[in-house]
């Protein structure tokens, strides 16, 4: 079974302009962000970008817990991404997910390191993660507490 996602753009201009997309739910406004000498306005693709990486491993990881029976307290994430700018060119490097995982107060050490394995793992099952391959480096660093409701 294959899947179709489609997106319509405008731009209105040069570089440092200002543009739409829309797909399905997603509509944003997207430009260059400030620190690379655009506008600021909106969303840009480095954001979007992480935002696909760490959406996917966030629903990939709760997925890979639900599948092992395994429901934490919060299962909450940070993820940043670096970009690097040499002679003018943009190269996006790498992605680091940091999941923080809470589990019950008395959950069994084996579980504990079950769902640290399950974290690692769910990043190179994401399909993102799969999709930017061996361009950008992606890895996770889950932090797993166990704790009182």
């Amino acid at each position: 079974m294959k899947h179709l996602f489609k997106l319509n753009a405008t731009w209105n201009g040069g570089r440092n302009s200002e543009g739409t997309i829309e797909a399905g739910n997603l509509k944003s406004t997207v430009s260059i962000p400030v620190p690379m000498g655009g506008p600021g306005v909106g969303t840009n693709p480095d954001e979007m970008l992480l935002g696909a990486a760490s959406t996917c491993y966030l629903i990939t990881l709760a997925a890979m817990l639900e599948r092992a029976a395994i429901v934490p307290i919060s299962h909450t994430l940070h993820s940043e991404a670096t970009v690097d700018v040499t002679n003018n060119i943009f190269t996006f490097e790498s992605i680091v997910h940091r999941p923080t995982i809470v589990l019950k107060e008395g959950t069994q050490t084996a579980i504990v390191e079950h769902v640290h394995r399950l974290a690692i793992q769910a990043e190179g099952a994401c399909m993102i993660s799969r999709a930017v391959a061996g361009n950008v480096q992606v890895s996770a660093e889950p932090v797993i507490r166990v704790m009182d409701v």
